[in-house]
């Protein structure tokens, strides 16, 4: 009798999750993938021991790239974070004319 993988589902949602809150200076989107990922492993490693047994490997291997591509675009999200922050300055952020004044002496206007 053909069983479900136990946690393709989550992961499917884990991966989906961590693409769509990639925006969320990349903090929750990247701990949402890396746990996709961990759970992912452990399925994979039930799927390999006996494949006739699993059903729904499909969802597992696309919340499995879902979640690969979460973690590359959360790193991107969080590098461009880290690259706004160091260029304008943290007390800039807060101040809005600051952040202008900063913005435009990079453009050297």
């Amino acid at each position: 009798m053909n069983q479900k993988l136990p946690n393709a589902t989550a992961v499917l949602v884990l991966g989906i999750v961590s693409i769509v809150t990639c925006c969320c200076y990349g903090v929750i989107g990247l701990i949402a993938a890396i746990i996709g990922l961990v759970l992912a492993n452990k399925d994979l490693v039930l799927y390999k021991q006996n494949p006739t047994e699993y059903t729904n490997y499909g969802n597992l291997n696309v919340g499995r790239i879902l979640c690969i591509v979460g973690i590359v675009l959360n790193v991107l999200s969080v590098i461009y974070y880290i690259y706004i922050i160091s260029s304008v300055g943290v007390d800039a952020l807060s101040d809005p004319e600051l952040l202008q004044e900063r913005i435009r002496d990079m453009q050297g206007n």
